[in-house]
């Protein structure tokens, strides 16, 4: 019984040591493969104007997890009508909000989340988009800021509004 202590103790020990330097290190997200902590400099002050966000291909989305080790993805973002908008595409036969990717379902459990734009930090909610108008709006501003990204036919979006 005092070997199986030990063993369990040291799977602990070393887990609770991997989670402190990937914490330190951050292992942030690339390309198709999720991360966890972000880091950069967190940005405080209230954003008015997020149009530089146009020039921006790419930023990270980190969620908040129920086992408190956070999930980070790079995703496009989108300005559309004076608001930055985040899509997520959700292939023929996926499961709409609250499903769909990973990142989808923690935002439905938590909105909070935390974005990086360049090397800036953002601590926002996401808010799911609900108006048809509004929505079709967004994916049409998506197509044109990433013509070449061709989606799957049957294809839908779940549409977040940062706030």
């Amino acid at each position: 019984m005092k070997a199986l202590f030990k063993i369990v103790g040291g799977i602990l020990v070393l887990l609770i040591l991997a989670l402190v330097v990937l914490s330190i290190t951050g292992f942030p997200p690339k390309d198709r493969r999720p991360g966890l902590w972000i880091k950069g400099d967190l940005v405080t002050t209230p954003v008015t104007d997020w149009s530089y966000t146009n020039k921006i291909r790419t930023i990270e989305v980190q969620t908040n997890t129920w086992y408190f080790v956070p999930h980070s993805v790079t995703i496009f973002c989108i300005f559309y009508n004076g608001q930055l908008y985040l899509a997520s595409i959700v292939p023929p036969g996926g499961a709409k909000y609250p499903g769909g990717r990973i990142w989808d379902q923690m935002v439905a459990r938590d909105p909070r989340v935390r974005l990086k734009i360049g090397n800036q930090l953002f601590d926002r909610t996401l808010r799911y988009v609900t108006d048809p108008v509004e929505h079709d709006g967004v994916i049409a501003a998506q197509t044109k800021k990433y013509p070449e990204y061709k989606y799957a036919a049957g294809s839908a979006f779940n549409v977040f509004r940062i706030e």
